[in-house]
């Protein structure tokens, strides 16, 4: 189809019902109704005349990505007011040429498939890079102007490893976007901490499923534990992707952008019987209150809040659940390349952490006092 023939989407936050949301507003159009309508499933405000979805980064990924070669979208009114929002942080505001590189940083990122979380990690630290040339007057970025900024904004103040790499991560993709001969490749990434997982045993994952009264908030943790998934995963699923007649959860386009089956556990698909029943979701699997995906901030209150309530006193996160998940697959006889899989490892590098931290492979080593 030619540009000039693709219809447009005006894409802009308002409010509605005292709740911030996402419009959706285009000339009459029947292809764009049917998707709006039947693929992104939004909301239709007879007052406002618009359609509409909850305002969240995963409904902004969920519109770009779906209306891609469909609709041009227009979010400009949306990007200034993230802008205003955004880019006068810590007192320094941005030079224009800056937050319209960004804007279209943003959207090259999109183009490339990165995840919303991503774009939010990366826009914010290059906020903070472009702050630090602005204020320091530089004419030029080299690679001894980000050397600099590594060291007085992220090793000096003692961020974390990982927000490092981040960072150099960031700054490397902006470069490449805006074509920028500036060696990134030179400064020394940090090696990763090698910390072993915090692992829940059988007694534990029971008593924290047990103590959810609530069926949602049961049956999402009772799935994450048996099927080893990622929170992402998880709240990306959708109904169809549940295979009850091959015992098998169909998980698509994770980490990698590779799809991967994993485990139905029978009495998990009891419980998602029962869910479905009180719910009835309609697109995802996990729903918030106003038919919008579930967010992992929710998910992760429901797991500390049942964590408290039975007793547990280990830090973990729902990603521990997936741990605990590999480490008790391996502990009961199953292949390591199997739990690879399972898992969407690239390498089975990665799931050998688990050798560390199983107590059947810990356990029958003798210690040498007792002889």
């Amino acid at each position: 189809m030619p540009i000039s023939e693709i219809p447009t989407l005006v894409l802009n936050k308002n409010t509605h019902k005292s709740q911030s949301i996402l419009s959706l507003t285009f000339e009459r159009n029947p292809h764009l109704h049917h998707l709006v309508k039947n693929e992104l499933r939004a909301f239709w405000s007879q007052t406002k005349k618009i359609w509409y979805l909850p305002y969240s980064e995963e409904n902004i990924d969920k519109i770009f990505t779906l209306f891609h070669g469909h609709a041009l979208i227009d979010s400009s009114i949306l990007d200034m007011k993230m802008e205003r929002h955004i880019y006068n942080l810590g007192g320094i505001g941005l030079e224009q040429k800056h937050t319209i590189t960004i804007e279209r940083f943003k959207r090259w990122m999109r183009t490339k498939r990165y995840s919303e979380s991503t774009i939010e990690t990366y826009v914010g630290i290059l906020i903070f890079f472009l702050k630090y040339i602005q204020k320091r007057n530089c004419t030029e970025v080299t690679s001894k102007t980000v050397s600099q900024f590594n060291y007085e904004f992220i090793v000096a103040p003692k961020k974390s490893i990982s927000y490092q790499n981040q960072a150099i991560n960031a700054l490397k993709q902006y470069f490449k976007y805006c074509k920028l001969d500036v060696e990134v490749n030179e400064i020394e990434r940090p090696k990763r901490e090698k910390k072993l997982p915090v692992i829940l045993n059988i007694e534990e994952v029971k008593r924290i499923i047990d103590m959810t009264s609530n069926m949602k908030h049961k049956t999402l943790l009772a799935l994450i534990y048996s099927g080893g998934f990622r929170i992402s995963e998880v709240l990306h699923l959708k109904l169809e992707d549940i295979d009850s007649q091959r015992m098998l959860v169909h998980i698509k386009s994770a980490k990698g952008m590779k799809d991967r089956y994993t485990l139905l556990s029978h009495k998990v698909l009891v419980l998602l019987r029962e869910y479905y029943v009180i719910y009835r979701p309609s697109l995802y699997l996990f729903e918030g209150q106003y038919g919008e995906q579930y967010t992992s901030r929710s998910a992760q209150m429901v797991l500390k809040n049942a964590a408290n309530r039975a007793g547990i006193i280990k830090k973990i996160t729902l990603h521990s659940l997936r741990h605990s998940f590999a480490t008790h697959l391996l502990e009961n006889g199953t292949d390591i390349r199997y739990i690879q899989n399972l898992l969407g490892h690239n390498s089975p590098k990665t799931t050998m952490i688990y050798t560390h931290v199983s107590e059947r492979s810990v356990q029958n080593i003798k210690n040498p006092f007792d002889l």
